[in-house]
């Protein structure tokens, strides 16, 4: 019986050994599912300030009159007084661009029965304008109003190199996730790894400010104030923390 005893078990024990390597080698080629670490997943928020450091103008001439050679003509003199105003003004030729041109019809009001008549016709032309020396921006608008413009509006202040700023808000953001997520931990009595994971709202953009402007009357006598102020530029990321074992 001994002897019978021994062989059972020697056989178990081959039996094992031959089954070891199969089961090792399916485990090799099929990936087992992971379960993830635990994690702390943070919203970070950071932003920075600055000045903006040139503006960006639409200035414009409307005309009216009676046949459509007379309106553009009157409008080619009035925007080529405007146009000289702004080279008098140091505004390089390359930051004067032509935005829009049109010229309409003019008719009368329709009545009731009646069929519309025309009355004349209407020239429009609008230029964009880039303002670097922004500390200019209200004695540019006062010489534009002069020289004839009937329109100025959407003056927007921005940033040549806002990528710079919005870096540095980054950077805050990053340091804003690591501090809750820190607090977190310690509330939590964990202790916080690596960063696992960043991802930034995109869905956020740098603020515009505009301001329409409509010259309806001769330049006042006072001087244009305007005032580019500063701007802040946010950023809000999502972060996810490891948990350190």
């Amino acid at each position: 019986m001994a002897a019978w005893h021994g062989l059972f078990r020697a056989a178990t024990l081959t039996i094992v050994f031959a089954i070891g390597p199969v089961i090792g080698s399916a485990f090799a080629q099929t990936p087992q599912p992971q379960t993830p670490d635990a994690r702390i997943v943070v919203t970070g928020e950071g932003s920075a300030s600055a000045a903006p450091d040139y503006a960006d103008i639409s200035a414009g001439v409307v005309t009216r009159a009676k046949t459509a050679g007379e309106a553009a003509d009157t409008n080619a003199k009035l925007m080529a007084a405007v146009i000289g105003a702004l080279t008098d003004a140091g505004i390089a030729r390359n930051d004067i661009q032509t935005a829009q041109f049109s010229l309409q019809p003019v008719y009368t009001s329709p009545v009731s029965g009646s069929e519309q008549k025309l009355t004349g016709f209407s020239v429009s032309n609008r230029l964009n304008v880039k303002i670097r020396d922004i500390g200019k921006a209200g004695v540019i608008l006062d010489k534009l109003f002069a020289a004839g413009a009937t329109e100025i509006g959407n003056i927007e202040y921005l940033h040549s190199n806002p990528s710079q700023l919005l870096d540095q808000a980054r950077q805050a953001a990053v340091a804003d996730a690591r501090r809750k997520a820190e607090l977190y931990a310690k509330a939590a009595g964990l202790s916080l790894g690596s960063v696992a994971f960043i991802t930034e709202d995109t869905g956020s953009a740098p603020p515009m400010f505009g301001k329409m402007l409509r010259a309806a009357a001769p330049m006042a006598a006072a001087p244009t104030q305007i005032l580019s102020g500063e701007d802040t530029l946010r950023v809000q990321i999502v972060v996810g923390f490891d948990v350190a074992h």
